[in-house]
């Protein structure tokens, strides 16, 4: 993914940026695409920093009109919730399709701490209030032993959403 590497160089390309959002805004749907690299295109964006609305509300309408988004890994519901909050877009549908998803799980626990940490923080940052969400998570972390993977600044994250 060509925008992945450009965010994750910290290199800034809008000529780039905008022809890759033009051809996916372009393309009749997005069926062709998977989850992945659904998610790594809305973050590259998000990262570098290059706002682009009508590829923001393709990707949410797709996502949004899936059956099911079992398909998408948890670092990719982080990057997705994670960037939609970042680029300061809104869509309470999108959000609320994550947040049945995860409420539905049996457990969280093939999410990672910085996962968890994201998309809580996202929620919040979005103003995308979910009380099912945010017990759900905070029900995992209490249930932990040790709260050793998590980094600092995942730890504040959270305290913040919840706060």
């Amino acid at each position: 993914n060509i925008t992945w590497s450009f965010a994750k160089a910290e290199e800034s390309n809008p000529r780039l940026f905008e022809k890759v959002a033009d051809h996916i805004i372009a393309l009749d749907n997005l069926e062709r695409f998977k989850s992945q690299e659904l998610s790594n295109i809305i973050w590259s964006f998000a990262k570098a920093g290059e706002s682009n609305s009508l590829l923001v509300e393709k990707v949410a309408d797709h996502i949004i009109a899936l059956n099911t988004l079992e398909e998408f890994q948890p670092q990719a519901l982080a990057n997705i919730t994670w960037s939609f909050a970042k680029a300061e877009e809104s869509n309470p549908r999108l959000f609320e399709k994550v947040a049945d998803h995860i409420i539905a799980l049996d457990n969280l626990e093939r999410f990672k701490s910085q996962e968890l940490s994201n998309i809580i923080w996202s929620f919040a940052k979005a103003g995308e209030s979910n009380s099912l969400l945010v017990e759900k998570v905070a029900d995992h972390i209490i249930a932990l032993n040790t709260l050793e993977e998590f980094q600092p600044q995942a730890l504040a994250n959270i305290t913040w959403s919840f706060a």
